[in-house]
């Protein structure tokens, strides 16, 4: 099993749900990627989701791609996000990480390159926005060979067939995008979430984490009745927007308090 795989399994044996934070590699600065990425699990995170920094997030809302902007401004890319991994793993061999961005940056550097090198670093896993599911299962074949998982977005209009062509690959989690529309858009609807899940449990046999629109402690213990873990992004950006430019350690403390805030939502 993957690491993935383990860290979903044993929550599902405690009865607990899944916190998956997303941060913006080499977002407000380089130097505090892997400082903010520690700051996540002792807040209580059991996935972290590293986004590759790219110019055309067209997924993301405005929050996000503020954080892309800001990355590339300081020259980083996807090579770049790989040592962050590789000195994460440095002090964590146990909280799995999942990159999540754009085919364009792995096309680039090669699909065979990009697993071989994700493996060699420590990658659990890669949720790239467009790959369609029927176009890359050769792709998830060899991330699978490595011991990594390839993650995959459902939405509210996913057909039954979509859902059922991500089930026959998907593996790790699947990422339902709860809203129509981009990255921190919108007010949930947790009636429809709570319709939609079922019909992805029919086609889709591993877990179910639910993203876009969770803002706080109270949203994401909404959304974990019904799922089997929760994906926050774009708050945490804004947490990073809000402290003073340069202070590492009011950033990485905003993140760990914000962070510690869900984790006692969800256990409560």
């Amino acid at each position: 099993m993957s690491r993935i795989q383990n860290t979903m399994a044993a929550l599902a044996a405690s009865n607990k749900k899944g916190l998956i934070p997303f941060i913006t590699a080499g977002d407000p600065a380089p130097e505090l990627t892997v400082p903010l990425m520690h700051a996540l699990v002792e807040g209580g995170a059991d996935i972290i989701e590293l986004g590759v920094p790219f110019s055309d997030p067209m997924a993301d809302g405005p929050v996000i791609q503020r954080a892309s902007e800001r990355a590339l401004q300081f020259g980083v890319g996807l090579r770049d996000v790989l040592q962050f991994v590789r000195e994460f793993r440095q002090s964590n061999q146990k909280t799995p990480v999942v990159l999540m961005g754009y085919a364009n940056p792995i096309e680039r550097m090669g699909q065979d390159a990009f697993i071989a090198k994700a493996a060699e670093v420590g990658v659990d896993g890669v949720l790239v926005v467009d790959y369609p599911p029927e176009e890359c299962e050769e792709f998830a074949s060899k991330m699978q060979q490595q011991g990594m998982d390839t993650i995959f977005l459902l939405a509210p209009t996913s057909t039954d067939e979509r859902i059922a062509q991500v089930g026959k690959i998907a593996s790790g989690y699947v990422y339902y995008v709860s809203l129509k529309g981009v990255t921190g858009s919108g007010a949930l609807d947790l009636d429809a979430v709570a319709a939609m899940i079922p019909r992805i449990k029919k086609h889709v046999k591993v877990p179910v984490g639910v993203g876009f629109g969770i803002r706080d402690g109270a949203t994401a213990r909404a959304i974990s009745t019904v799922s089997d873990a929760v994906v926050i992004g774009s708050r945490i950006i804004q947490e990073l927007e809000n402290t003073p430019r340069g202070d590492v350690v009011a950033a990485v403390a905003a993140v760990k308090s914000f962070i510690s805030g869900v984790r006692q939502a969800l256990d409560e």
